[in-house]
């Protein structure tokens, strides 16, 4: 598994591919906090990240998507999915090398964000005036939602070698799991079941623990994610023999 895992990071970090996916995202984000209008701290006037963590959710989607397309569908399409075959790994070795590859480059992409929380954290009035446990808990809920995408985008790249289709495939189905089921619900269609539905999704778990408090369902919930993802991913990638 380390001997994917170093090989899909060095190929990463020896293409433009992590530079722009960290730079985009970093950008992306600042702008919403600190520029554009309605947004950006100065207009709410009062110092807290919920815009970083409620916009991060939805870069993700895009840019997981990009991370992961290629994680299967260009070894398929060069051929080079039969070296790695060939080796002496395990399916689940070359999966969970490949996953954690892509939860890595999520991490670096998340560590420079810590310069926002400093600059909100001195700007309060009086400095400090954040509360520091609800934004620890949104980064813990981010990550956990970053890495449920990684499985995603992972098994979207598994199921064809076409890295435009993996993408489309990858963001459809992030985009499903993080809203649709909170919009089901607000439809109010199941009257006593609406609730049922949200959590189901992972808008509502993300949420729960944005507010700073880490409840075991909410991360049982993404470890259900990840590992079901990953053992499809695992059942599809198993039944194809190059």
């Amino acid at each position: 598994m380390f001997t994917i895992l170093k090989k899909e990071i060095r190929s990463f970090l020896s293409s433009l591919i992590a530079y722009v996916v960290i730079t985009v995202f970093l950008i992306a984000i600042g702008l919403f906090m600190w520029v554009l209008p309605e947004y950006n701290i100065f207009d709410m006037g009062y110092a807290n990240m919920d815009t970083l963590f409620g916009m991060a959710p939805w870069v993700f989607i895009f840019l997981i998507s990009a991370i992961t397309m290629r994680s299967f569908s260009e070894e398929k399409k060069s051929g080079t999915i039969e070296i790695i075959t060939t080796k002496p790994l395990t399916d689940t070795q070359i999966i969970l090398g490949k996953y954690f590859a892509g939860v890595v480059l999520v991490l670096f992409s998340l560590i420079p964000t810590l310069l926002y929380f400093y600059t909100v954290y001195q700007l309060g009035a009086p400095k400090g005036n954040i509360d520091v446990g609800a934004t620890w808990g949104s980064y813990i809920g981010l990550f956990f939602l970053a890495s449920s995408f990684v499985a995603i985008g992972i098994f979207a790249s598994a199921i064809t070698d076409n890295q435009i289709v993996s993408f489309i495939v990858s963001m459809f189905l992030c985009y499903c799991f993080y809203a649709l089921f909170d919009m089901l619900a607000n439809f109010n269609l199941l009257g006593t079941y609406d609730s049922l539905v949200a959590s189901l999704g992972i808008k509502a778990h993300y949420d729960s623990m944005s507010r700073g408090v880490l409840d075991s369902r909410d991360v049982l919930y993404f470890l259900s994610v990840i590992t079901a993802f990953l053992w499809s991913t695992k059942t599809i990638f198993g039944s194809r023999k190059w």
